[in-house]
């Protein structure tokens, strides 16, 4: 395989690759914003502004981001059918995360003094970590073929495994306790 050729074929997988990390940062950082604020009457304290952050409100977000990051190293360690599934669950995944980020959500009529902008841009980075967890899934499923697998350059052709060399077969026959003299 040419030089060239080889840098084509990691391409795929380190898109799928930064895709999946940058998902799974992204649906880490709006599990930790404002999901949810409003006005509470405190007692005594009169009203209070109540807030839930997004691994309070979607609990979800923590755990999809774990997938995402654990998906990465699947990706890479493995090859073929099994990377073509675990490219399908991280689609799946993503598009989890995208309704996550949609449902339930209101991007108009909030009150004064809430944090509107991070409200929305806590429900934007969901939205965003899920399209990019979700495209990185379906490029591990379209390139599954041409990507590189871990180990892959180290494995030798079966050919070249099953030719042994005669001085390693003498020694295996006195390792099994024969004499390697007695049919020469």
């Amino acid at each position: 395989m040419s030089e060239i050729s080889a840098k084509k074929a990691k391409r795929p997988l380190w898109i799928a690759v930064v895709g999946l990390l940058l998902g799974a940062v992204a649906l880490w950082g709006a599990s930790q914003l404002v999901w949810f604020a409003e006005f509470r009457d405190g007692g005594v304290r009169g009203t209070v502004l109540y807030t839930e952050i997004g691994s309070q409100r979607a609990i979800a977000l923590i755990p999809l981001a774990l997938l995402a990051l654990a998906g990465t190293a699947g990706l890479i360690a493995t090859g073929g059918w099994p990377r073509r599934v675990l490219g399908v669950v991280l689609a799946v995944a993503g598009v989890a995360a995208v309704w996550i980020g949609v449902a339930g959500g209101s991007f108009t009529g909030f009150a004064d003094g809430l944090p509107v902008t991070q409200m929305v841009g806590a429900r934007g980075l969901a939205i965003l970590g899920g399209i990019l967890v979700a495209a990185g899934g379906l490029a591990a499923v379209k390139g599954a073929g041409r990507m590189p697998r871990l180990g892959a350059k180290y494995s030798a052709p079966s050919a070249k495994r099953a030719a042994k060399d005669p001085e390693t077969e003498l020694w295996e026959a006195l390792s099994e306790g024969e004499d390697p003299t007695a049919t020469r």
